[in-house]
């Protein structure tokens, strides 16, 4: 469950993202994660479908709508169940359009001009060529390992299909009547699929009914979850031996499908699990024999098509015959997630039962820390895209900015996307503030307090970067008790179970289980530190020497090594947490001049930064060590600057502003 609504949460986001970047873009996480259905050893992708409203999809030539780019959905009896070809019907007149005018345009033997899948899915690959290696897998053109990225239309009309089931439902005591109500409205998809043995398969589109496979999804009982992710370790470790990668994760859901519809609901209890084991493999078996695997939902579909040969098939059937008759006894030999270890421990007969078998100690704060962990990375990348200039160059930032602060007030009202909503207006006011408070500082205004004021609406988005921004404006007005009293909580807060979180670099082993161990904490809900962010808007909410992260580059050649991501970030000043809190600590109480801290925060900071156990919390170690070498040159000691300056620069040779320092220190040194 706490998987289900991370994901839910994660779809909102992306959602709000393309949407503030000018998309007209709906995005969902189908598959294991939204659902709940994985477990650390299945090691699952990510799915992502992006549904795009730039066209409007007509069943009925009633449907068309002027100005808009119209795709008609055409369907014959040659072509195959489930797919679709799109007929381009011009934009002025309900006509159809006769004119190759876009080059995702081909024409049918008939005349007909139609929208290809095909050059679809192509030009999406040619615009994320610079996001890294493309993956293509099926409708999927991914450039992120481990994601399947499916662009996609919505189809709001009534669809015969959808109906067809609905009306084969009713009555039956699963899937109930409130689901079948939703699934009547709920849109469908086409996606970018030809059926393998249609003539037309790189123009045709599929039409996947995944918001109503999700609603079936949702409806699973605590049982009926453990059983379908069993099936799903027999498919991946016991399957796959037998035929690859050719058995799915949905072949898997639609037998539970089928399963759950047929069996009485008393059935679905915890030591009965093996015998619903049993049934889903009978089931396999029966469609294994004529080589038919039914679609639940669209009629006449066959889901060996396209994915199993013949060959593959008998060779499967042989096995679940052999598992049948020997009672599932290879479950023993299932590695991943311990499984046949587990089932050793016990009686097979009570598999069902979590705590003594697929239960484990203190897993579930792991695996929710591990969740949290990579949800508020990837916000912190949504929020590093929307708060980047490279996309709009030419707009001045506080106005663009502000405009999606408003738009995210907007986006607050709608029920699925508020809680996303609340968490980006959190950080766009905070943005929006500080940049107040450095065009305060810049002009001399000292009349700042509402502006200070405004700050406590942003403290809790983390354990520590935005008191840490606090903490820099206050000392940048010369506030230096007052900053000194921030930066103690900050450090109050900051205890040794701490994670830091970027949106920038990933480090290797961020997201291993193990790391997540030891991380519980009365005192915080949510143990993680965004790295402090200033973007040139509030340089002068900044300590000088943060200017200098701002100007990173000493050539524009550098300029152009840089990686699309690095690109979004690099003109800004961003460091880890816990070395800038060290370092403000250093600049303030050499402010107040209390020599003996400033000393002794200068031994932590040193000793943080050049322990290595503390590198993965990092994430912006050259700026660390630029910081650290900062303090020293502040001491007079630039022989251990340059050293530190050169650290870092074994690090990051180029686009590192420790080329700046070292300029300047031996410019010091030689006068």
């Amino acid at each position: 469950m706490e998987r289900r609504g991370t994901f839910l949460l994660r779809e909102s986001m992306m959602t709000i993202c393309y949407q503030l970047k000018g998309y007209t873009v709906e995005c969902f996480h189908f598959g294991s994660q939204s659902e709940g259905t994985t477990t650390p050893g299945l090691n699952s992708d990510i799915d992502v479908l992006q549904s795009h409203y730039r066209a409007h999809i007509m069943t009925d030539w009633r449907d068309w709508k002027a100005g808009v780019a119209n795709l008609l959905m055409l369907h014959d009896d040659h072509t195959p169940p489930q797919q679709y070809l799109l007929q381009v019907i011009r934009r002025d007149t309900p006509e159809p359009e006769t004119r190759l005018c876009d080059d995702r345009y081909v024409r049918k033997d008939s005349g007909q001009v139609l929208f290809s899948s095909e050059q679809w899915k192509k030009e999406t690959e040619q615009k994320n060529k610079d996001g890294g290696e493309i993956t293509k897998h099926g409708p999927s053109v991914s450039p992120i390992p481990n994601w399947d990225i499916v662009g996609a239309f919505h189809v709001c009309h009534p669809l015969a299909e959808i109906q067809h089931w609905i009306d084969r439902c009713r009555g039956r005591r699963w899937p109930p009547a409130e689901l079948l109500e939703a699934a009547q409205v709920a849109p469908c998809f086409l996606v970018p699929a030809g059926h393998p043995d249609s003539d037309y398969n790189r123009e045709e589109w599929r039409l996947s009914p995944n918001l109503i496979e999700r609603m079936l999804m949702f409806s699973f009982s605590m049982t009926q979850i453990k059983c379908y992710i069993v099936l799903k370790l027999i498919k991946q470790s016991l399957f796959s031996k037998m035929v690859g990668d050719f058995t799915t994760s949905f072949h898997c859901k639609t037998v539970m499908f089928y399963i759950i519809e047929r069996t009485h609901p008393s059935l679905w209890k915890e030591h009965n699990l093996i015998f619903l084991l049993l049934l889903c493999l009978q089931v396999l078996r029966k469609w294994l024999r004529p080589g038919k695997f039914p679609h639940y939902i669209i009629e006449g579909v066959n889901l060996f098509d396209g994915k199993m040969s013949f060959a593959q098939q008998r060779r499967l059937l042989q096995y679940v015959d052999y598992l049948i008759k020997n009672d599932m006894h290879d479950l023993f030999y299932i590695d991943i997630d311990k499984l046949g270890y587990r089932l050793q421990g016990c009686d097979i007969r009570h598999i069902g039962q979590a705590g003594e078998v697929l239960g484990c100690v203190g897993i579930h704060n792991i695996i929710s820390l591990s969740l949290m962990f990579e949800r508020l990375e990837m916000f912190l990348m949504h929020l590093r895209v929307i708060t980047s200039k490279i996309e709009h160059p030419n707009t001045i930032f506080e106005q663009d900015i502000n405009c999606k602060l408003r738009k995210c007030f907007e986006y607050y009202t709608n029920a699925k996307l508020k809680s996303a909503a609340l968490e980006f207006i959190n950080h766009l006011f905070a943005l929006h503030n500080s940049m107040q408070s450095s065009k305060y500082l810049r002009q001399r205004n000292h009349a700042f307090s509402e502006n200070i004021r405004r700050f406590k609406y942003s403290l809790n988005t983390d354990v520590a970067s935005s008191r840490l921004k606090l903490a820099s404006v206050l000392y940048c007005f010369g506030h230096l008790h007052a900053a000194v009293r921030v930066l103690d909580d900050v450090e109050r807060r900051y205890h040794s179970k701490v994670k830091a979180v970027c949106g920038c670099r990933v480090k290797e082993g961020q997201s291993d289980l193990h790391v997540y161990a030891n991380m519980t904490s009365d005192d915080n809900e949510r143990p993680f530190a965004f790295c402090a962010k200033f973007v040139r808007e509030e340089a002068y909410c900044a300590p000088y020497v943060l200017w200098f992260e701002m100007k990173r580059n000493m050539t524009e050649e550098e300029v152009s090594q840089r990686h699309y991501i690095s690109k979004q970030w690099m003109d800004y000043a961003e460091v880890a947490a816990l070395p800038f809190l060290h370092y403000l600590q250093y600049l303030t109480y050499g402010g107040l001049g209390e020599r003996d801290k400033q000393l002794h925060v200068l031994g932590i900071l040193e000793s943080y930064v050049c322990d290595p156990r503390n590198r993965i919390n990092m994430y912006h170690p050259e700026t660390a060590l630029n910081l650290l070498g900062h303090c020293y040159e502040m001491e007079g000691d630039y022989e251990r600057a340059l050293h530190y300056y050169a650290l870092s620069l074994s690090l990051y040779r180029t686009n590192n502003a420790a080329n700046w320092h070292v300029q300047r220190v031996h410019r010091l040194i030689s006068t």
